[in-house]
């Protein structure tokens, strides 16, 4: 879900001439700027690491929902997957910055009771440490979806179904709890473009960016 509207962000871009995606399934979308490259392994990116050179940015938004997930089989989509495709595209695009999608409550500690928490937080930890030029971690909580941009995770997109209304009086009364699709997008071509100092990005955050960034449209 943030991926693709991630994607129709960057695909609108003037400032961006070229996208490549990675996934274990096309996109159905066309776009002269668009490349996309299907790979089934995602634990082994080696085969495709030429296609990874020559990017400034890349906006990992690969994800899983923990719920009945052992923390063995969570943490090898959550953390394994993640530092296979940053270490890859560090290799082929060594000065770039890499944007990571967690969530709000991680935990930065790795050592709380929310098994999810601590997996994000080391997957958090492993990616700060990495020497990109930059690298952010974004901890969205209510994301609203925008732009037709529906989720594949079915409960996800039965809440969102059934809880659309909640979702919009959410942001006209805690606006600082909610973002959506499209602001995400555009928070991480500012995070790409401007590289601020703020590297673990909650929802407030978010949206500033995404802000400073239709301005500068």
């Amino acid at each position: 879900m943030v991926g693709k509207g991630v994607l129709l962000e960057a695909l609108d871009a003037p400032d961006v001439e070229r996208v490549t995606t990675v996934g274990r399934r096309a996109t159905g979308l066309a776009h002269p700027k668009l490349v996309e490259v299907v790979h089934a392994d995602m634990t082994d990116l080696a085969p495709i690491a030429g296609k990874l050179r020559g990017h400034d940015a890349c906006f990992y938004c690969l994800g899983v929902t923990s719920a009945g997930m052992k923390e063995p089989d969570y943490a090898h989509v959550t953390y394994d997957y993640t530092i296979e495709a940053a270490e890859r595209f560090l290799g082929a695009s060594p000065d770039s910055v890499f944007t990571y999608v967690s969530g709000r409550g991680t935990d930065s500690t790795e050592k709380g009771r929310t098994m999810w928490a601590r997996v994000k937080g080391r997957t958090e930890n492993t990616l700060l440490e990495m020497p990109f030029r930059a690298a952010y971690m974004f901890r969205p909580g209510v994301i609203k979806q925008e732009r037709g941009v529906r989720s594949r995770t079915g409960l996800y997109q039965a809440f969102y179904a059934v809880g659309k209304p909640l979702v919009w009086a959410m942001e006209k009364t805690s606006p600082d709890s909610v973002t959506s699709t499209r602001r995400l997008g555009l928070a991480m071509l500012q995070v790409a473009a401007t590289t601020p100092r703020e590297h673990i990005l909650e929802t407030p955050a978010i949206n500033r960016l995404a802000e400073e960034r239709a301005r500068t449209r």
